[in-house]
């Protein structure tokens, strides 16, 4: 990476570290996570940007993808409860990812390696599912489709290609996955402590190494 590559990665890093600090800042500082968490994933968009146009569609459509996400950021720390507009913000942000990685290859050009990640999603649904609202249960469920097609499809993208940027982009979808997953339990099934720390840290992770791949799409 370039000077001017790095110093974005190391201050998004340093923005998402700060935004985990703030969560557990008492109510007189908590004004900072609703500055540096959308900052953590602007800056994480402007590293995709950063990177040379190899695939210029592929990187744009990254790039929409870290947008929706941080609008899902934005609505996820309102103070009033923007569940649905967060989800649905994420929802189109792993379309974007889903149509990136089909750029180039196959849709569902492996199938059998999407499997583990409908069954991760599977387990998580059934483990939140009693503590879903009725009127939730039919966007989850439908979340969790897209989530886990995203995923495979990065693994299909990544079986095909085999390179460096590829993998980044199934290790961040992987990643992706255990972080709404983590969030989903905290929420809806078990609250514990640490759970918004797991839930930022693998998501702010998985942004990273998805917008890293863009180096060599």
């Amino acid at each position: 990476m370039s000077t001017a590559q790095l110093v974005l990665a190391a201050a998004a890093v340093a923005a998402a570290v700060l935004a985990i600090r703030a969560h557990y800042l008492d109510e007189s500082r908590r004004w900072q996570v609703f500055t540096f968490k959308p900052l953590a994933t602007l800056l994480i968009l402007a590293l995709a940007l950063a990177f040379p146009p190899v695939s210029p569609a592929y990187q744009w459509t990254i790039a929409a993808g870290l947008l929706f996400s941080t609008a899902g950021d934005v609505f996820l720390m309102l103070p009033r409860d923007r569940f649905v507009a967060g989800l649905a913000s994420f929802l189109v942000a792993h379309l974007c990812y889903i149509g990136a990685f089909a750029i180039g290859v196959p849709f569902a050009a492996a199938p059998l390696l999407w499997l583990p990640f409908f069954a991760a999603g599977g387990v998580v649904l059934a483990l939140i599912w009693p503590g879903l609202k009725p009127a939730l249960r039919v966007p989850v469920a439908v979340y969790v489709v897209v989530i886990a097609a995203m995923a495979g499809q990065a693994t299909g993208r990544w079986s095909l290609a085999g390179d460096g940027a590829a993998l980044a982009a199934v290790i961040g979808a992987s990643l992706f996955m255990v972080s709404d997953a983590v969030l989903a339990i905290n929420r809806f099934r078990w609250p514990f402590r640490a759970g918004r720390a797991i839930n930022l840290a693998t998501y702010w992770a998985a942004q990273l190494l998805i917008a890293l791949s863009v180096s060599g799409a």
